[in-house]
């Protein structure tokens, strides 16, 4: 696989510092039961890398001491991790709002099987990645038999509550475009995933999410790979706007990888770029100490503020992309 941080530290992104932390992101590990083409972890079933008990120990304690509201649990598939139902106990045992980024197809795993009812008896918000409504755009994505797995599971989901007005259990899906260009309007494609989803699988959801892929890791290198990744930057520079800079998920969020490092977004943890450019443990930070501090920054960048954003929680605001 291609080193893709080298072609991406020459950067003229603007200077942005941090606001008031608000969301704690933790990577339970790379491990998944997936290898989507897309991904920006580099994720999948051959990984090792997986969160220790003491360093789940340790986040727990940073949790105590930061006064978040929102513990957001991704991997590789989070699930996977040995320790991730005792790290949600403990964080809606303090109350928070928890977000598991789940890949759907976990919850069909052999001993998984009691994972989705987990899941909605402690209300997490899932947030599951299912890149198109149709079959053949999903499993060229993420492999043969992907998409029906995934409707199985959000039958599932429906089923106990997940989507259903006033059930108070949320579930978020999440778009990513097939290839390098920018995804259409999120307002658009949520209108056509809620259609399409009900009237061919009777599914109904709460959101959509449309995410720029990011041009790191496994997506990074195929770009590299088929001569795409200068055109594709070029696109992200040239759809940047700054009026997306004020609400890059940054700026109140930190993530932290499997050994407990921290750094200003999960994108700047696949590249190796620790928080503010200094490398930090989680027993390391004092939240009260980290407004204001410059974020670490590369090229890579572009692809939060390109068109109408991009975040973990989906577009930034409701400009059509270039």
């Amino acid at each position: 696989m291609h080193d893709i941080l080298p072609l991406l530290q020459s950067s003229d992104f603007p200077i942005i510092v941090r606001g008031q932390l608000d969301t704690v992101q933790v990577n339970l590990g790379y491990r998944c039961n997936q290898t989507c083409l897309h991904c920006h972890v580099n994720a999948g079933p051959t990984r090792t890398e997986s969160m220790q008990l003491k360093t789940v120990n340790q986040v727990i304690d940073l949790l105590r001491r930061a006064g978040v509201s929102t513990l957001d649990l991704t991997g590789g598939a989070p699930e996977m991790n040995p320790h991730f139902r005792y790290l949600v106990e403990a964080a809606r045992n303090m109350g928070l709002r928890v977000i598991g980024r789940c890949n759907l197809t976990i919850l069909e795993e052999p001993g998984y099987e009691g994972l989705a009812d987990f899941l909605a008896d402690r209300q997490v918000e899932i947030t599951a990645s299912l890149p198109c409504y149709l079959e053949g755009n999903v499993d060229n994505q993420r492999g043969n038999g992907v998409f029906e797995a995934s409707i199985r599971a959000l039958k599932r989901l429906n089923g106990l509550g997940y989507g259903q007005h006033g059930s108070g259990l949320a579930l978020n899906l999440v778009y990513n475009p097939q290839g390098p260009t920018l995804p259409a309007p999120q307002v658009e494609l949520e209108a056509a995933y809620q259609r399409e989803l009900q009237a061919r699988h009777g599914i109904v959801f709460n959101q959509l999410y449309a995410l720029t892929n990011m041009p790191i890791q496994r997506f990074g290198s195929t770009l590299v790979s088929k001569g795409q990744f200068k055109p594709y930057m070029r696109l992200l520079k040239s759809s940047h706007r700054d009026e997306n800079l004020a609400n890059v998920m940054c700026r109140n969020l930190i993530s932290i990888d499997w050994q407990g490092y921290v750094h200003d977004c999960d994108f700047n943890q696949m590249l190796g770029m620790p928080l503010g450019g200094r490398r930090r443990h989680v027993t390391e930070i004092d939240p009260a100490k980290l407004d204001k501090q410059a974020i670490a920054t590369a090229d890579h960048c572009y692809g939060c503020t390109a068109g109408s954003g991009s975040s973990c929680g989906g577009a930034l605001n409701g400009i059509e992309p270039l």
